[in-house]
């Protein structure tokens, strides 16, 4: 029938079975709609004569092409050649380096990959893009995919994907934002799929020069795991990793990453378990001679090297090559020859030091009531002398704690020890991830417009005085600006990351508060609870949030360093390398080093652990399963997508409050107005789940965990957006409060979001 003459005698390499799987189940999928069945079906007369069988073979033939345009299958084409053409703007340094150098090296050893590490705000994301560009062309790509480590790095990111596409890409520009909550952005609310997965049907957003090759409203794409086919995404990077997890479908994900530009965002954000699934996906791009962009802020030496030598083991190049990464700067691995170029160092457009002040402190965040006396030496003082310039003088501050609830704990106290700050609007602002998901999009939007980049045109002046109180959320996700950063103590790595966040931007004279002028010297203020080198110092409240032996070398190390202060960027490389370096612990007194010792090896025990289970349950590498093409789609028993949606060990449950209002009526809203979807027995269409998950929540897996929840509504269970739910019934109590028991705890809900009472 279809003309072949032989069967392959030889094996299919790794890669190419993946391909070929990946394409089956798409070929499978598209023929399987019903219009298509429809279009090409003989008439009721068919014998399945071989004439009738031929000519029946014609007709899909010929439909075929009609099917994959219709779906939007086509390639995207890297048209711009010119940073000029892509960018409304002039390149800087480190984007004029990557111009002058990439081209010729490229066309010299061919696709490969391109390692960017530059501090925050220094233009990675500009020249990622344009280094996707000089690598796709020569490359043949069909598109993109840009990976993220959060959804809300991922929302940000879309739009200046699109924006990049829409000048600069020609051909099929389909472009889709990939992850578990994309179906909940307003971008994509319109249009079902036509499949019949009950799954939220993810809707791509889409660039078309010609209105009349927009996206329909049933678009094929928007379809459950479709929109990894299409030429452009925008993910986070769970999506892609599932790929190397004996999954279902794992070969749909390689496959769209197949003949496409892979461009990795804050490659240092990953711990151990997610870094050795990275590294597998890597050498399989390495396979595939798929294009790869990596971008960094604080990379160490070693996990640089991991990365690139994954990617060249995968292209066949199994000898490790030394790599010594600069920052800021970058450097090319070829696919085709193996050769690493010499790493370059570019200069920045905003050298600066970054002043370290670190106040050792007594942790009385939680032991002392909000407003109450504050204790010479400890926590609460010491942040009430720092932010006493923003109060009087004006400006804006950040500070950024450790958990939940001791951000909660903070903001309470802030707003009783400076009481005409929080009674204006936004003096006091609060942000974290306990936060109804509504709510939090709320006070993020608020945090843009407040402490965001100044608008062109926009008169810049003095801001009024306002304090945001943080958690780790604002590391990576926005970009805001301060004239002061607050930060209880925290890996060196992650401290420079939110030092980034002061005086990002360049606000011109009197943009900034007179105590905060010298704009190449901003403020960064470390409380460090370590009067010691002793993990007993570590507060309780801790956990194991971050690992205690980088904590007491970040400790040891700013005492040593932070006098001085930070030159940016020159000086950061080689302090994220000494933080590591095994020789840290010489020069210590015994019982310090002692102590370090111990702990270090309980760091690289977990590191090992991580690593190791990573190594069992991921499918290896293509040369790893040469001639063992069943390890790709063997069945584990516990590996699930839901093991790269959280942390690894990480106790995490989803939690709605349900307000019980005094004539008995369940709402989603503590005035009663929004009836809860579902109750009354009737389907929910996808604009009631919607409504449902915006008021979700996460929370400690162990606070819900012997809850007795109301019972979900039946038609909740067919949603599985809806179905591992705790619901909590929140009722009023006289102080105004909304709370409910749950086993032997009591959570509460307020402007504090949710927290244990």
């Amino acid at each position: 029938m279809t003309g072949a003459h032989a069967v392959p005698t030889g094996a299919l390499s790794a890669d190419l079975a993946v391909v070929l799987a990946g394409l089956v189940i798409t070929a499978d999928w598209l023929a399987s709609q019903t219009q298509a069945i429809v279009a090409v079906r003989p008439p009721a007369s068919w014998q399945g004569s071989p004439d009738e069988i031929d000519a029946h073979f014609k007709r899909a033939t010929a439909a075929a092409p009609g099917l994959v345009a219709a779906a939007r299958l086509g390639r995207a084409s890297f048209d711009a050649a010119d940073f000029g053409e892509m960018f409304p703007f002039e390149p800087n340094p480190l984007q004029a380096d990557v111009v002058a150098q990439l081209p010729g090296l490229v066309a010299q050893h061919g696709s490969g990959l391109v390692l960017v590490t530059a501090p925050t705000g220094d233009g990675k994301t500009e020249a990622a893009l344009y280094a996707a560009s000089v690598l796709g062309r020569v490359a043949g790509a069909r598109g993109l995919y840009m990976a993220l480590p959060t959804m809300a790095t991922a929302d940000a990111m879309f739009g200046r994907v699109r924006s990049f596409a829409s000048g600069a890409l020609g051909g099929e520009r389909a472009l889709t934002l990939l992850h578990s909550m994309a179906w909940l952005n307003p971008l994509y609310a319109q249009g079902t799929s036509d499949a019949s997965d009950d799954e939220p049907q993810q809707s791509p957003d889409t660039i078309s020069a010609d209105g009349a090759t927009a996206v329909e409203a049933d678009a094929w794409l928007r379809g459950p795991k479709r929109g990894f086919l299409a030429p452009l995404s925008v993910g986070t990077i769970d999506q892609v990793l599932s790929g190397v997890l004996p999954l279902r479908y794992n070969v749909l994900r390689l496959l769209g990453l197949f003949e496409k530009v892979f461009l990795v965002d804050e490659a240092h954000a990953y711990g151990p378990w997610m870094h050795k699934l990275l590294l597998t996906l890597l050498e399989w791009l390495g396979a595939f001679r798929a294009p790869v962009v990596l971008l960094s802020a604080t990379l160490t030496g070693s996990t640089a090297a991991s990365l690139v030598n994954a990617y060249r083991r995968g292209a066949g190049f199994v000898e490790s090559a030394d790599i010594e990464p600069r920052y800021p700067g970058w450097l090319y691995a070829s696919a085709e020859t193996g050769e690493v170029s010499l790493p370059r160092t570019t200069s920045t457009g905003r050298p600066r030091t970054l002043d370290v002040a670190v106040r050792r402190v007594a942790w009385d965040v939680l032991s002392a009531a909000p407003g109450s006396p504050v204790s010479p030496g400890g926590r609460r003082a010491a942040l009430r002398e720092e932010l006493r310039p923003v109060v009087e003088e004006g400006g804006t501050a950040l500070v950024c704690c450790t958990t939940v609830a001791e951000a909660q704990r903070t903001f309470r106290d802030l707003r009783a020890a400076f009481p005409e700050l929080a009674a204006r609007e936004g003096g006091v602002r609060l942000l974290h991830s306990r936060f109804p998901a509504n709510a939090r999009q709320r006070i993020t939007t608020e945090c843009e417009a407040a402490y965001g980049k100044p608008r062109d045109g926009e008169r810049v002046g003095v801001r009024e005085a306002s304090v945001l109180v943080a958690t780790q959320v604002v590391e990576q996700s926005l970009d805001l600006d301060f004239d002061l950063v607050v930060s209880d103590l925290a890996p060196l790595a992650q401290l420079l990351q939110r030092a980034g966040r002061g005086r990002r931007h360049h606000r011109g004279p009197g943009g900034r508060p007179a105590w905060a002028r010298a704009e190449d010297r901003p403020r960064l203020v470390v409380l460090d609870p370590f009067q010691r080198a002793q993990k007993t110092d570590k507060p309780l409240s801790w956990g194991s949030v971050y690992d205690t032996s980088l904590l007491i070398r970040t400790s040891l190390l700013l005492a040593e360093r932070a006098a001085g202060g930070i030159v940016v960027p020159d000086g950061v490389q080689e302090l994220v390398d000494a933080v590591y370096a095994p020789d840290f612990v010489d020069g210590l007194d015994a019982a310090a080093k002692q102590e370090l010792r111990v702990l270090d090896g309980e760091r690289l025990a977990s590191t090992m652990a991580e690593t190791d289970l990573a190594d069992m349950v991921d499918i290896g590498g293509p040369g790893d399963i040469q001639g063992n093409l069943h390890l790709i789609s063997r069945q584990l028993e516990g590996v699930t997508e839901e093991l790269l949606t959280t942390r690894l060990g990480a106790d995490t449950g989803r939690v709605l409050c349900v307000y019980v209002q005094e004539d008995g009526r369940q709402t989603l809203d503590t005035a009663g107005a929004v009836p809860v979807p579902g109750a009354e027995g009737r389907p929910l269409n996808r604009d009631a789940i919607a409504r449902i998950v915006a008021h979700v929540a996460p929370v400690p897996g162990k606070w819900v965990r012997d809850a007795a929840s109301m019972s979900l509504p039946d038609a909740w269970g067919k949603s599985s957006a809806l179905r591992d739910l705790t619901v909590l019934l929140m009722t009023k109590a006289g102080d105004g409060l909304w709370s409910c028991r749950c086993g032997d705890r009591t959570i509460g809900i307020s402007e504090v979001g949710i927290e244990q009472l």
